[in-house]
């Protein structure tokens, strides 16, 4: 019995460092879809759907394809691009409103960050541009463009921060029959990662519409797990949310929503 057992753990012994190294290297992986500005490739497919718009309570549905792209400038710093492309399919959002579908306006962000995090503290500002790949009914039709800016904390298992970008539209594309874009947007976020690469986390995706002095505040509550399907490292995650304040130009923002997201990484 002695001679089987032996062999036995010893080969157990020579596993488990590997099966920790391999648990640990997932867990820093969900610890980085966190960050919005971690140096990893990621490619999320976000599916939302928002209801009850309006006095017809209309629905939108929304696929925003958001890759991340970290490019090294040098030794102390990281550019990060931020993508947002979303394809929408919505009805009856305001009282003249019928059913649409289509590409939504694109919103590309380009963060400067420095490698090093003092006290597990990143921070990255830049510019961010709105592209008008919009519809007629889905988008601006203008051209924009402001700053944006990061701040977050790591601390342990912990992450923290806030996501901040300003957009003014500086010019029209076609016809002029769009509102202007004068638009804050504010993303607070809260995360906690399990050790088995299990994410709980919560935040909000404000915007404060300055033409018509409106606030659009829903908080998401969302749940994540990291998965492996051969080689291919996945996120899936899915998330509810309520909304504590509604921009009622158009008839009506929505009540309440729902997400579901598939994020597929690619570390270096």
């Amino acid at each position: 019995m002695t001679r089987f057992c032996v062999p036995a753990l010893a080969a157990l012994a020579l596993v488990a460092p590997a099966l920790t190294h391999a648990q640990e290297s997932d867990v820093e992986l969900a610890k980085k879809l966190s960050n919005p500005v971690a140096n990893l490739i990621s490619v999320p497919f976000q599916f939302n759907y928002d209801c009850c718009f309006g006095p017809s309570d209309g629905g939108r549905y929304t696929l925003n394809v958001q890759p991340v792209i970290p490019v090294s400038l040098n030794e102390n710093w990281n550019l990060i691009i931020r993508t947002i492309v979303p394809i929408i399919y919505q009805e009856r959002v305001s009282p003249d409103a019928g059913s649409a579908g289509g590409l939504g306006d694109t919103t590309q962000s380009f963060f400067f960050s420095p490698k090093a995090t003092p006290n597990g503290v990143t921070w990255a500002i830049g510019p961010a541009f709105l592209w008008p790949t919009g519809e007629e009914e889905l988008g601006s039709k203008k051209w924009g463009a402001g700053p944006t800016a990061l701040i977050l904390k790591q601390q342990g298992a912990t992450i923290y921060g806030v996501l901040v970008n300003h957009i003014w539209s500086y010019a029209d594309l076609g016809s002029n029959n769009h509102q202007k874009v004068n638009a804050t947007f504010v993303q607070p976020f809260l995360s906690w990662t399990s050790p088995t690469a299990t994410t709980v986390s919560i935040n909000s995706e404000a915007t404060y519409n300055w033409q018509s002095d409106q606030w659009s505040i829903p908080i998401n509550m969302s749940l994540s797990h990291l998965y492996k399907f051969g080689n291919q490292r996945v996120s899936l995650g899915g998330a509810v949310r309520v909304y504590l304040a509604r921009d009622a130009v158009g008839g009506g923002g929505p009540e309440w929503g729902a997400r579901f997201i598939a994020t597929f990484l690619y570390p270096k």
